[in-house]
């Protein structure tokens, strides 16, 4: 038995099934894996802290995606409140000093994507110079961003906000090509993004399902029957043909996932490998952000969260 299922095992692990309510499309919340967007046998786990796992292998991850849609397994414990948006709580062995809660028995790459989905967001006036500079201390160093040849009304902004959307609420404006994440009294943090182009944009409600750091990129068929070039870019990963997390990853830094209800929109939030599309409407649909940025906007949302797409 491998060290990993062994402590999962000496934890108290306890498997939750899905709803049969839940009708998942595409890949899901979890770096698009197995059955339903969980793990290679469709379940999620539970330690005796509450916190809950997806399988790959032998190995268990970390889930930070929903959990209102499960139910406990016949004979299983009762399962416990969903956990609090970023990384679970730990395995039963103790934390050790510099590693992330829930990242020990994880791979060097897994331990520093669960420290990375913890970045605090800088709380300070925001100065250009530092908000749009390299980032070395992340699971892949991030370029500076040139913001001085950026149009200032797609740079970073705190702003008065007076509308009727609460915080925690993000507002996606197309036509505007900015992002706004509603705060406390009565501010906001503005945010440009690249949308979809003419075909491909949508409007509507959903919420923050999960969210990921450096995430898999697996795009559908339809899309590779669009651009026959990324048969070339695509390797074959643990879920499919993808493009594996990191530094040529469409995706970049950060996604977050948008369901609504119990579907996978298959839109993101996410980051960019092209920082001077933002401002433009190029993308499939998806929301792209200067990849400095959408670290920062994925350091203040919470799984959960209200997006709204305006019309």
């Amino acid at each position: 038995m491998s060290v990993p299922i062994r402590r999962l095992l000496l934890a108290g692990f306890a498997v939750l099934a899905l709803a049969s309510t839940a009708e998942a499309q595409g890949r899901g919340p979890v770096g698009e894996s197995g059955i339903d967007g969980f793990g290679d046998d469709g379940q999620l786990y539970r330690d005796q802290n509450g916190a809950y796992y997806v399988r790959r292998g032998d190995r268990y991850l970390p889930y930070t995606g929903r959990t209102d849609f499960v139910r406990p397994t016949p004979g299983a414990p009762p399962a416990a409140p969903p956990p609090a948006a970023g990384l679970d709580a730990p395995l039963s062995e103790p934390a050790r000093p510099g590693v992330a809660p829930g990242a020990q028995g994880l791979s060097p790459l897994e331990a520093a994507k669960a420290k990375a989905v913890l970045r605090a967001p800088d709380n300070e006036p925001i100065d250009y110079a530092k908000a749009y500079g390299p980032i070395a201390d992340d699971v892949f160093p991030v370029q500076a961003f040139n913001y001085k040849k950026m149009n200032p009304a797609y740079l970073r902004q705190e702003i008065a906000y007076r509308g009727p959307y609460e915080p925690g609420t993000i507002i996606v404006d197309p036509r505007a090509h900015q992002l706004t994440l509603v705060e406390e009294n009565g501010r906001a943090r503005r945010y440009g993004v690249g949308v979809g182009k003419q075909g491909f944009s949508w409007s509507g409600s959903a919420t923050v399902n999960s969210k990921q750091a450096w995430p898999d990129w697996y795009p559908p068929k339809e899309m590779i029957a669009r651009s026959p070039k990324l048969a070339g870019e695509v390797d074959k990963l643990q879920s499919g043909l993808g493009v594996a997390g990191g530094l040529r990853n469409p995706l970049g830094a950060r996604a977050m996932y948008l369901w609504q209800g119990n579907k996978d929109t298959l839109f993101r939030i996410h980051g960019t490998l092209e920082p001077f599309s933002i401002g433009k409407s190029v993308s499939s649909g998806c929301i792209r952000m200067i990849n400095q940025d959408a670290i920062d906007l994925f350091s203040r949302v919470n799984v959960g969260s209200k997006v709204v797409v305006l019309n």
